[in-house]
This record gives C-alpha cells, sequence and structure tokens, in this order.
C-alpha cells in the first residue's frame, strides 16, 4: 500500500471536494481518499501494482481540476 498527497487545483467548494473524492475513490487499486479545500489537496492510498500516479492525477483533470506539481 502506498500514500500520495496531490495538491488539487481548481477547487472552490464542497461540491468541487465531493466531486474529487468521488472521482478518485472509483479506480480500482484506490483503498482510502481524503480531500480537503484547505489545504486544497487530496490524500491517496492506494495499491501502485494497480494504480499509478499519472492515473491518479488524469482522473483529477478529466474531473474539471488541475493538480500542481
Amino acid at each position: 500500500m502506498s500514500e500520495i498527497i496531490l495538491s488539487v487545483t481548481g477547487m472552490t467548494c464542497g461540491g468541487c471536494v465531493n466531486s474529487v473524492q468521488k472521482v478518485l475513490a472509483a479506480l480500482p487499486g484506490v483503498h482510502s481518499v481524503e480531500v480537503t479545500l484547505a489545504p486544497a489537496q487530496a490524500r491517496v492510498e492506494y495499491d501502485p501494482a494497480r494504480v499509478d500516479r499519472a492515473a491518479l492525477e488524469q482522473a483529477v483533470v478529466n474531473a474539471g481540476f488541475g493538480v500542481a506539481a
């Protein structure tokens, strides 16, 4: 099990937080997700054999948000 913290850009409200949480939690291999508005980040616990950072970031981007480097 691995953990990563993604800095998410473009979130402005609780609805945004819920959207990001939903798309990340739906990915195979993701075990838990905690998204906060301040600071704007997502803490994801995942199985690196099933999902990688690029897939996590792409899910956030596909939901209409960004990921800071």
